[in-house]
């Protein structure tokens, strides 16, 4: 379908439905600007989607479905929540919020926010009005003027300044069984003010092998001194597509952790971008995906280092298998006055067959001379010297193999500083990769 086909399909699909806060004004502009800027989905001549392509995407015309009733109880979302974890939780089935499976609005934190996105910009859009839509450029690509376009809903966490989160919050966009040809567009809103503090576990899965498409975008608003704990994990449907963009705003001394974790969808896409606007912030991006099959991940990442005296450091690792495929591309942009950088950036590679293929491209843009910078990337094979070694401690051919390639991705598990969700991410990577079974018999 060409892009004035799949734009007037899309507006009609939108146009019919009652969004969230339509009455006010400042939201409707927001979402008019978002939808002009929508001019189709990116092809492979955008430089940032060169290796990937979204074709499947548009040729099937995924449906908004609002309303759906979805009869799931609490054992239902038992398997995909962070066991023994108190917490509070979000939790959204086919895009939309349930609130019978989330946090009970009188289990709610007092002094923070907590809650979807819809029933903040009914009962406090003037919480949001300054921050919804301004963070995450709708222009950057025809997936985020989409999202942009409808801002429905989503997790939506404020906290105001020197509020220190009591518990962690759990938020998990389920799809089920019956999800075949829906979009769900999750619109997160995270804002931390002045030295405040947070830990966010945001979980994507599904129940069952349909084919969907889910379209999230992010916006984390980071005030001085303030801290959040981000980690995403995403095991969909291998039928189904993920696209997601998380864009951070960071003031003066703030820190943002993210850790990612791709593992399922046929196609995943994951943007990761943070600006440091304040002196002395730190930025960590850790990732890791495992693909398999025709599985196709890209992550793309980019740190704008405005202001001077602010560290980032991003280490990704992929287990690339069959004939999928993987990108990374960061880029680190360290701006004129930003003197006394420090970042580093690092993309491992393992490849398990023949046919797997991975485009990894870390970069450093430099317009400042008093700064620390490095990058590089790895891309190779299991060492037969040390699979040899193995075997000769009695290992066979299979086992050696599969220890080597659990020990190659297990760092990254083990930077995981929560030992409950290192334990679900260990046992979502364990069920990827070959041999894994016996390798937790191991442990």
């Amino acid at each position: 379908m060409n892009a004035v086909a799949l734009t007037e399909y899309y507006r009609s699909a939108l146009a019919g439905r009652e969004l969230p806060g339509a009455g006010l004004a400042w939201l409707s502009d927001r979402r008019s600007k978002a939808f002009a800027a929508f001019q189709g989905f990116p092809t492979t001549r955008d430089e940032d989607w060169k290796y990937t392509k979204v074709a499947a995407i548009e040729k099937r015309l995924f449906q908004f479905v609002p309303g759906m009733c979805i009869g799931l109880d609490e054992d239902d979302i038992e398997q995909y929540l962070i066991p023994g974890l108190d917490s509070y939780r979000l939790v959204f089935v086919n895009g939309q919020y349930m609130p019978m499976l989330s946090s009970k609005r009188s289990e709610q934190p007092q002094g923070f926010t907590v809650a979807s996105l819809s029933l903040v910009l009914s009962e406090q859009p003037e919480a949001v009005e300054s921050v919804l839509g301004t963070i995450a450029d709708p222009s950057d690509n025809g997936f985020a003027a989409l999202n942009s376009a409808e801002m429905a809903d989503g997790a939506c966490v404020i906290l105001p300044a020197g509020q220190v989160a009591d518990k962690p919050i759990q938020i998990l966009y389920l799809t089920t069984a019956g999800g075949d040809d829906i979009v769900a567009q999750p619109r997160n809103l995270f804002i931390a003010g002045d030295n405040a503090q947070a830990t966010i576990f945001e979980t994507y899965a599904s129940m069952g092998d349909s084919t969907y498409l889910t379209n999230a975008v992010t916006e984390v608003s980071l005030g001085a001194n303030a801290g959040l704990n981000h980690y995403k994990c995403q095991t969909e449907s291998g039928k189904s597509y993920h696209v997601s963009m998380t864009q951070v705003d960071q003031a003066r001394d703030s820190r943002f952790n993210s850790h990612l974790v791709s593992l399922g969808a046929m196609l995943a896409r994951h943007d990761l971008n943070s600006v440091f606007n304040g002196e002395g912030g730190e930025c960590v991006l850790d990732g890791l995906y495992v693909t398999d099959g025709r599985q196709h991940c890209d992550i793309h990442s980019r740190v704008d280092h405005v202001q001077p005296h602010c560290r980032s450091d991003e280490k990704f690792k992929g287990v690339l298998g069959g004939r999928s495929r993987a990108v990374f591309n960061g880029k680190v942009y360290v701006h004129v006055d930003a003197q006394k950088t420090d970042a580093s950036q690092h993309n491992a590679n393992l490849l398990l067959s023949k046919d797997a293929e991975i485009d990894t491209k870390p970069q450093l843009e430099i317009y400042a001379d008093d700064v620390k910078c490095a990058h590089g990337a790895t891309v190779g094979q299991l060492d037969e010297t040390a699979v040899f070694y193995l075997r000769s401690r009695g290992l066979d051919n299979e086992a050696a193999r599969s220890l080597l390639t659990y020990a190659f991705v297990g760092e990254m598990v083990d930077r995981i500083p929560l030992a409950e969700y290192q334990q679900v991410v260990r046992g979502h990577v364990l069920a990827r990769l070959p041999g894994g079974d016996m390798i937790r018999a191991l442990m």
